[in-house]
């Protein structure tokens, strides 16, 4: 078969095409095989061939040298020293409340007063009838003698005193003076305003409830002591007080007297513990209490929280250089806060000393000589919710 002129150019075209395509393919599938190649590199020397140290974050506390202080756990409620439900001494119209629930009074501080007018004419009264009686008195000691100017003997005087009513009069001048102070009433300790029970106009009687007062800083817990525990217990011992409605407070107290009494039903006797309020304590509320009950004297405690064990035998963490060393140690007596550590049975030697740093959170999964680094206890619950 013969072909034309015209047709020739076309299939050049065509096998140019061709050719220009192919060699394209190649170029970009080489092109991509050199990237792959050159990112994998690149991955290579960014790991440097091997995995980076991590530290990890632990809570740690310090070894000390002190007293080991035994306690008691037991419960008891918070009352005040001083609870004063004031009541009215004289009645009338209240004049003034100058108070209100929750107000800080100082002894002495005024709190309410009565209409005054009442009293102030009481007063005057009594006071018009003592100088009525006193004239009265006047005329019956004149003199025995007009000549001599003897006065009569006190005898007499005495019994003119009586006869001419200037003894009552006087009594009755008094009582009216100490109505019109009782008709103010002032606060009788330092304390706050609980309650208040009426309002300017209010028309009271004697007897009748006006307000309460509350000290609250004087505060007693009668915390309840099984009856082997009281000879354990000594008067000026320490008390530390914290309270579910005050979570993570304490307060210190101490020991005042053991009351005489124990319940027969119960088997308790009575700790009577001093606190101050000055933390938050109120009465009313429900407390737990540790009470010293033995002072082992100069021992070497560690956090009972650090004391794990391994093998069946209890270790602390050390903290050194940066490392957590698992330090095998001999437990003594504790309190539940901390441990005392004794000395080792064959060498004699305390395998901790004052001021080692050892864990005591974050140190259950541990491995020995792993890479730590101490944080707060706040930054750690952070990252733990991280």
């Amino acid at each position: 078969m013969r072909l034309t002129r015209s047709v020739v150019p076309f299939l050049v075209l065509v096998v140019v095409a061709l050719a220009s395509s192919a060699c394209d393919k190649l170029s970009s599938a080489a092109g991509g095989g050199a990237a792959a190649d050159s990112a994998s590199a690149a991955d290579t020397s960014n790991t440097g061939g091997s995995t980076a140290a991590v530290n990890l974050p632990v809570v740690a506390d310090e070894v000390t040298d002190a007293d080991l202080v035994l306690t008691i756990n037991t419960t008891g409620q918070v009352r005040s020293d001083a609870e004063g439900r004031l009541r009215a001494e004289v009645g009338g119209p209240v004049a003034e409340v100058l108070v209100r629930p929750g107000d800080r009074v100082r002894k002495g501080q005024v709190l309410l007063r009565l209409d005054m007018r009442q009293f102030d004419l009481a007063v005057d009264e009594a006071q018009v009838a003592v100088d009525v009686a006193t004239l009265a008195h006047q005329e019956n000691y004149r003199p025995d003698s007009m000549a001599t100017g003897q006065m009569p003997s006190k005898a007499r005087l005495d019994a003119s005193v009586i006869r001419s009513g200037l003894a009552a009069a006087r009594v009755r001048l008094d009582q009216a003076k100490l109505n019109r102070d009782r008709a103010t009433m002032v606060a009788p300790f330092d304390g706050v305003v609980d309650r208040l029970l009426v309002v300017p106009g209010d028309r009271i009687s004697a007897g009748q409830e006006l307000t309460t007062i509350v000290d609250l800083m004087n505060l007693r817990i009668e915390a309840a002591v099984l009856e082997h525990d009281l000879p354990l217990i000594k008067v000026g011992g320490e008390a530390v007080i914290t309270s579910a409605a005050l979570a993570g407070k304490s307060f210190a107290g101490r020991v005042q007297a053991l009351l005489p009494l124990v319940d027969s039903t119960t088997r308790a006797g009575r700790a009577f513990v001093r606190a101050s309020g000055s933390g938050g304590l109120r009465p009313g509320m429900y407390a737990d209490v540790r009470l010293e009950a033995q002072r082992l004297p100069n021992r070497r405690l560690v956090p009972t929280r650090a004391i794990i064990e391994r093998d069946g035998r209890p270790l602390v963490f050390v903290i050194k250089n940066g490392r957590a060393q698992w330090t095998y140690i001999l437990p003594g007596r504790s309190n539940g806060r901390q441990t005392e550590v004794l000395p080792d049975s064959v060498s004699g030697i305390i395998p901790v000393n004052a001021g080692d740093q050892v864990i005591v959170e974050g140190h259950l999964t541990l491995t020995h000589d792993a890479p730590v680094r101490v944080v707060a206890k706040r930054e750690q619950g952070a990252g733990a919710q991280d």
